[in-house]
């Protein structure tokens, strides 16, 4: 009889052992997608002030959206967290389109090869936000799966895992990708 409580001992550390590993993979899956979105994140903020530099030069009296841009860039920077983030990029892509928008209006502007190459950095930047986020959202979907099934759920909580938010597009205006025209 003790040799089978020791068994079921053991079977039952090992399972838990796994489960706790199982939730760390999942875990850090989660925090490289998140990582990767932050990489790419930086990029486009990079490019913000020279494309809005540029668009200035062409479009002076374009103030309210300067200012909308540069206040929602700075806002995301000093953002901390996914739920912090996730509204001011929304928001961020949003006045982006605005400024894009803006410079169909200047011919002079849509033949300056600065700008077109910075419109060609911003959509490339786009694109890798879009995967990034996709990666991050599978593997945040995948994680908070595991630490909602049953057994994983009996122990997740206690070990200190609970559930992370996905990145969604709250308007339906932000769903549309940036348009970057070349002409």
């Amino acid at each position: 009889m003790l040799y089978i409580l020791l068994a079921a001992a053991a079977v039952l550390i090992v399972y838990i052992i796994y489960i706790y590993n199982s939730l760390v993979r999942k875990k850090a899956h989660a925090d490289n997608g998140w990582s990767q979105i932050d990489v790419q994140l930086k990029r486009r903020y990079d490019l913000i002030p020279n494309l809005v530099e540029t668009v200035k030069a062409y479009a002076a009296h374009e103030r309210e959206i300067f200012e909308r841009i540069a206040s929602l860039r700075s806002a995301s920077l000093a953002a901390h967290s996914v739920e912090e983030t996730v509204p001011l990029q929304n928001q961020l892509t949003g006045a982006l389109k605005s400024l894009l928008a803006v410079s169909e209006n200047y011919p002079d502007l849509k033949a300056n090869q600065n700008f077109l190459s910075l419109q060609e950095e911003l959509s490339a930047t786009e694109n890798k936000i879009a995967f990034a986020r996709q990666y991050y959202n599978d593997a945040v979907r995948e994680y908070n799966i595991a630490i909602s099934v049953f057994p994983n759920n009996l122990l997740s909580g206690k070990l200190g895992y609970g559930p992370r938010p996905l990145w969604a597009v709250d308007d339906a205006s932000e769903r549309n990708a940036v348009n970057v025209s070349f002409g």
